[in-house]
C-alpha cells in the first residue's frame, strides 16, 4: 500500500524532499464543472452579468490560480509552469459551465495541485459572478483526469 508522502516518521507534516528525483516532462488535466438554473445560464451566453464576460474573466483567474497554487496549499513546491491552459465551454442542455485545465512544466514534481487549483479558482469565479442572480449555483466534480511523466508514469481517469 502507497504510504503519504507530506507525512514524517513521527507523524510531521513536511515538505517533500525532491532534489534527487530526474527532471521530466510533466502534465495534468483537471475538471470541473459549475451547474446553474438556465436563466443563469443565459446570462452568460448572451453577455448579461453585470460584473463582465464571466467565461473570460473565469479563465484568467485559473490561470493565475494555477501560479499561486504553492502559496494557497501549504505543502506545495513552488513551480515555474511552462503552461497553464483553462478552458471554459457552456453546455445549455445541463445548464453547467464547464471547466478543464491543463498545466505543464519540465520538473522534479507533477502538476496535479495546479490544475486542481487553476479548475477550482476558475468554478468560483463563475460563482462569485453570478452569485447576485443565483445562489444555488453548485461546483461538482472537480478531479484529476490525467497526468503523465515522472516516476509513477500516466494516470488517466477518463
Amino acid at each position: 500500500m502507497a504510504e503519504l508522502t507530506h507525512i514524517d516518521k513521527d507523524g510531521n507534516a513536511h515538505m517533500v524532499d525532491v532534489s534527487d528525483k530526474d527532471i521530466t516532462e510533466r502534465t495534468a488535466t483537471a475538471k470541473g464543472a459549475v451547474f446553474m438554473q438556465s436563466e443563469t445560464m443565459a446570462l452568460i451566453t448572451e453577455g448579461g452579468v453585470k460584473k463582465g464576460d464571466v467565461l473570460s474573466v473565469a479563465q484568467l483567474a485559473g490561470i493565475m490560480g494555477a501560479k499561486k497554487t504553492a502559496d494557497l496549499i501549504p505543502l506545495c513546491h513552488p513551480l515555474a509552469l511552462s503552461s497553464v491552459k483553462v478552458e471554459l465551454t457552456c453546455d445549455t442542455d445541463s445548464n453547467a459551465v464547464d471547466i478543464t485545465a491543463t498545466c505543464k512544466l519540465k520538473g522534479r514534481t507533477g502538476v496535479e495541485m495546479e490544475a486542481l487549483t487553476a479548475v477550482s479558482v476558475a468554478a468560483l469565479t463563475v460563482y462569485d459572478m453570478c452569485k447576485a442572480v443565483d445562489r444555488g449555483m453548485r461546483i461538482v466534480n472537480i478531479r484529476l483526469t490525467h497526468k503523465s511523466g515522472g516516476k509513477s508514469g500516466t494516470f488517466s481517469a477518463d
